[in-house]
C-alpha cells in the first residue's frame, strides 16, 4: 500500500525538522554548557538528578507500577512484575505490542504477519490475557480471532507494565493470564516541568523499505497541562531468507489530543485519539501478479477518556481515582476489494479506586469497575452473533509490613452477563482471592511466595460460535453452556540485588479446572464448492501448566573506558491436558544474552536469543525447529542546553535465520523478517 503524495510530503517535513534539530540546538546553545539537571528535557528518561541514568534492573524495578491501586513501585510488589521504559523500550519499539515486550522473561508474541503480534503471558493469550490502555480495556476484538490487531501504539508509550500471572483480582476475568499496561500519558497527571516539552522520531527500515514517524508535545504550568501526539507508519511486504513475503505490508496512522486542570488537590483531564490500522494477511496473500490483491483488514477506533484523581482526600497517603473511557470500534476485512466481514464493537467502561491512609500498619484500597459493550460481526465471516455484554466488579486489597516480612491479601467479584442476539443470556460470577507474601532475608535477598484462585467467564466466541473462522481456516462451533474456568497458581519468587548482578527468577504451578480450549472433532464441513473447513469445538477439560523464568544482569565494569553489562535472561512453560495431551500453540523454551557497553554519550549493545524447538505439540499439531535470532544496537546521545538529539541504528536477525513462531496459526506459511536495519533520530525537547 503506497502512501499518498499529502503523506509522502507530511513524512519529509517531519524527516527535514528532526535533520536540522540537533544543528538548530547547538546553534541556540553554541555559548552554553553541557546541560543541567535544570535544563534536561522531562521527555528525555537518559537522565536522573542531572546524571546519566542506570538501565540496570535496580532502575527498572523502582518506576511505579500504574496498574496496581497501591501505586507500587515494581520491587515492592510480591507478584512478579516488569516495566519496560527508557533506552530499553526505544530500543524494543515494534510495529506490535506483543513484539515490542517479547524480551521480558516469560512474554513471548502470537504472530500473524507483522501487523498482529498479541502479548502472550506464560503461555496464556488471546481471552485470558488483557490489554490496557492507561489502566482501561483496549475495547478492541483482538481476542476473538488470531488476525486481529490491538488497537494501541507501542511507539507512543512511556513505559509498559506487564503482570505476569492470574490478575482477575485487579482487572476481572479477562486477566486471568496477566495484563500488559500500556501508559502514554495522554492525560497528564502533574504539571510539565519547564512548561513545555517535547519528543520526535523518524526511524527506516531497510527489511520492509518502511519508515515510522513519531511526535509529542506537552505543554502547560501548575495549573493546566495539554499533550497531543501523532504517529504514522508505512511499511511494505518484509523481505526473508527465502523471498518476499506476500501482503504483509501495514500503514498505521493514530494521534490524540489531552489536557488536564491540575491543582494541589490532584488533577482531572479528558482525551480523545483515534487509530486506524490498515494491514496485510499474509495468510491469504492473493497474487498480485495475476490481479488478485490479496486479504487485508482496515481497522479504525475512535476512542474518548476521562481520568481524575484526589490527593490525600482522607488524610495523607490517601487517594481517589477514577477514570471512565467509551470506545467506537470497526474493522472491516477485505478480499481483495470486496468487503467479506465487518467487525464492531461500541463499550463504555469506568473504574473509581480508593486509597486509604495507613492504619495500623496496614495500606489498603478498593475499587468498583464496570462496563458494557456490543460486538457484532457481519458477514462471510460472522461466526460469532451480535452479543451484548455487560459487567461490574468490587475489589479490595491490603498490605501489611513486619520489619522485613510483607503481607498481601486481595479479593474481588465480578457478575458478567452476555446476552447474544436470537439466544440465550448467560451470567456469572467469577471469584478471585489473592495471598501473597514477601521475606527480606538480607540486604540482597528477598523471598516471595503468591498463591491465587483466579476465574473467567467464556468469551463471546467460545460460547456462541456458529461459522467458517477463516483466519484459524476451520469451523468453530460454540458451547453456550460453558462453564467458569477457574485457575489455582502457587508461585516462588527469588531476588538478588547487589553491586555486582541484579537478578529474579520465578517458578510456578497453575492448576486449571475447566480449561476452555478448541477440540478438533475430526469432521469437515464444505465451506465453497470443492473447499472442505475442519470442524473444531469449543470445549472444557482440566489443565495443568508450569514453568520457569529468570534474568540476571551482571555489572561488569564501570571505569575510564565505559560501564559494561551482561544481561540474561530465559524462560520456559508446559501446557498439558490433566488427562493426557499437549495443548497446541504452546511458547516455546528460550534463553538469551545481551552484553551492553555505554560511554560519554555512546552505547551499543550485542545480544542473542535461542528459541529451542517445539515437538510436544497437540493432535493434528506440527512441530517447529528451534532457531537463533542476533540483534545489536548503536546510538549516540547528545545534550545541548533544554535539547537532546540521539542518532541510533538498530539490527536485527542478523544472522539471515529462517524463523517460524509456534505460536502462529501461519508458521507453515510464513516466516520471520530476514536481516533488518532501522536507522534514525530522535529529539527530546
Amino acid at each position: 500500500m503506497n502512501p499518498s503524495p499529502a503523506h509522502s510530503r507530511h513524512r519529509l517535513a517531519i524527516a527535514l525538522a528532526l535533520a536540522l534539530s540537533p544543528a538548530l540546538a547547538w546553534a541556540a546553545g553554541a555559548d552554553s554548557t553541557e546541560a543541567t539537571a535544570a535544563d534536561v528535557p522531562p521527555t528525555d528518561t537518559r537522565h536522573t538528578d542531572g546524571e546519566p541514568s542506570d538501565r540496570h534492573v535496580k532502575d527498572l524495578d523502582s518506576v511505579v507500577v500504574t496498574a496496581s491501586p497501591l501505586r507500587d513501585a515494581a520491587d515492592a510488589l510480591s507478584k512478579p512484575a516488569e516495566v519496560l521504559t527508557g533506552e530499553r523500550l526505544d530500543e524494543s519499539r515494534a510495529a506490535s505490542l506483543g513484539e515490542t515486550i517479547s524480551s521480558l522473561p516469560g512474554v513471548q508474541s502470537s504472530n500473524f504477519g507483522p501487523g498482529v503480534g498479541r502479548p502472550i503471558l506464560r503461555g496464556l493469550d488471546g481471552p485470558r490475557v488483557a490489554v490496557l490502555s492507561n489502566g482501561l480495556s483496549s475495547q478492541d476484538v483482538s481476542t476473538v480471532s488470531q488476525d486481529h490487531s490491538p488497537a494501541v501504539e507501542a511507539f507512543l508509550a512511556d513505559q509498559i507494565e506487564v503482570l505476569k500471572g492470574p490478575s482477575t483480582l485487579l482487572y476481572g476475568s479477562g486477566a486471568i493470564g496477566g495484563i500488559v499496561n500500556v501508559v502514554d500519558g495522554r492525560i497528564p497527571e502533574a504539571a510539565i516541568d519547564g512548561g513545555f516539552s517535547g519528543r520526535a522520531e523518524v526511524r527506516f527500515d531497510s527489511v520492509n523499505e518502511g519508515n515510522t514517524d513519531l511526535v509529542r508535545v506537552d505543554g502547560g504550568n501548575d495549573r493546566f497541562a495539554l499533550h497531543a501526539d501523532a504517529v504514522y507508519r508505512n511499511n511494505k511486504d518484509y523481505d526473508t531468507p527465502d523471498g518476499k513475503q506476500a501482503n504483509t505490508f501495514i500503514d498505521t496512522k493514530t494521534g490524540a489530543v489531552g489536557g488536564s486542570l491540575l491543582g494541589d488537590w490532584g488533577f482531572i483531564g479528558v482525551s480523545a485519539s483515534r487509530f486506524e490500522d490498515d494491514y496485510g494477511n499474509p495468510g491469504e496473500p492473493g497474487d498480485l501478479a495475476a490481479g488478485e490483491r490479496g486479504v487485508w483488514l482496515k481497522l479504525r477506533q475512535n476512542r474518548y477518556d476521562l481520568k481524575g484523581g484526589l490527593t490525600d482526600p482522607w488524610g495523607e497517603g490517601s487517594s481517589l481515582r477514577y477514570s471512565f473511557g467509551h470506545t467506537d470500534y470497526n474493522h472491516i476485512e477485505f478480499e481483495g476489494e470486496e468487503v467479506g466481514t465487518t467487525f464492531t464493537k461500541n463499550a463504555n467502561e469506568g473504574r473509581v479506586e480508593a486509597a486509604f491512609a495507613e492504619m495500623s500498619g496496614w495500606k489498603t484500597a478498593v475499587g468498583i469497575q464496570g462496563g458494557k459493550s456490543t460486538f457484532a460481526a457481519i458477514g462471510e465471516e460472522s461466526f460469532v452473533p451480535e452479543t451484548s455484554t455487560r459487567s461490574l466488579g468490587v475489589f479490595g486489597v491490603a498490605r501489611k509490613n513486619w520489619n522485613d516480612f510483607q503481607l498481601d491479601l486481595g479479593a474481588r467479584l465480578d457478575s458478567i452477563e452476555a446476552d447474544p442476539v436470537n439466544g440465550t443470556a448467560r451470567d456469572f460470577k467469577p471469584l478471585s482471592l489473592s495471598l501473597a507474601g514477601g521475606w527480606r532475608l538480607n540486604e540482597q535477598w528477598r523471598v516471595t511466595a503468591n498463591l491465587d484462585h483466579a476465574e473467567r467467564a467464556p468469551a463471546e466466541e467460545e460460547l456462541f460460535s456458529d461459522g467458517p473462522h477463516l483466519a484459524t481456516l476451520a469451523y468453530e462451533i460454540g458451547d453456550a453452556n460453558l462453564g467458569k474456568e477457574k485457575a489455582n497458581q502457587l508461585e516462588f519468587g527469588l531476588q538478588y540485588q547487589s553491586d555486582f548482578m541484579d537478578a529474579k527468577a520465578s517458578v510456578y504451578y497453575n492448576r486449571f479446572d475447566d480449561f476452555i480450549y478448541l477440540v478438533d472433532t475430526g469432521e469437515e464441513t464444505e465451506f465453497e464448492e470443492g473447499e472442505f473447513l475442519p470442524i473444531r469445538q469449543w470445549s472444557q477439560a482440566d489443565a495443568r501448566f508450569h514453568g520457569f523464568e529468570g534474568e540476571a544482569t551482571f555489572h561488569l565494569a564501570n571505569n575510564d573506558n565505559g560501564t559494561w553489562d551482561l544481561r540474561v535472561y530465559g524462560d520456559t512453560v508446559r501446557g498439558t491436558l490433566a488427562a493426557g495431551g499437549n495443548l497446541p500453540r504452546i511458547a516455546p523454551s528460550r534463553f538469551g544474552a545481551q552484553l551492553r557497553w555505554e560511554r560519554e554519550g555512546w552505547r551499543a549493545s550485542l545480544g542473542a536469543v535461542r528459541y529451542d524447538k517445539q515437538d510436544k505439540v497437540a493432535v493434528n499439531e506440527t512441530p517447529t525447529a528451534g532457531y537463533t535470532l542476533v540483534d545489536a544496537h548503536v546510538a549516540y546521545h547528545h545534550d545541548q542546553g533544554d535539547t537532546a538529539w540521539e542518532l541510533f541504528v538498530d539490527g536485527s536477525n542478523l544472522t539471515g535465520e529462517t524463523a517460524r513462531v509456534h505460536t502462529s496459526f501461519l508458521k507453515d506459511s510464513v516466516v520471520l523478517p530476514d536481516r533488518n536495519f532501522s536507522t534514525g533520530i530522535r529529539v527530546f525537547f
